[in-house]
């Protein structure tokens, strides 16, 4: 947890477009979520999938998008919030059948 922690303390300076900063902070919140820390992840890939929409450039934006879904859902369904996470899991279902 503690290099997590460090990883985006290290990559956080740099800008929203910086591919290191944006895997930094996801690599943070899968470290929350195996150890435990639902309700500290959340916000966490929360912030990851607002920055995965945001930005245009990346090559595999939507597939980035629908890994970020994935993650708010896993961590909505741990905390309890099944209606949330059900609705979510249905557009991340929808999206990656219309992509195919």
């Amino acid at each position: 947890l503690a290099l997590a922690w460090a990883c985006w303390k290290t990559y956080l300076g740099r800008p929203e477009t910086d591919r290191y900063r944006s895997r930094a902070l996801e690599l943070l919140g899968e470290t929350l979520y195996e150890n435990d820390r639902h309700a500290e992840a959340l916000p966490v890939f929360e912030a990851h999938l607002a920055l995965s929409r945001r930005r245009e450039e990346w090559t595999h934006k939507e597939e980035e998008i629908l890994d970020a879904q994935d993650s708010v859902a896993d961590c909505l369904c741990d905390l309890g919030r099944h209606d949330e996470a059900l609705v979510l899991r249905r557009v991340i279902y929808a999206k990656s059948v219309a992509t195919r």
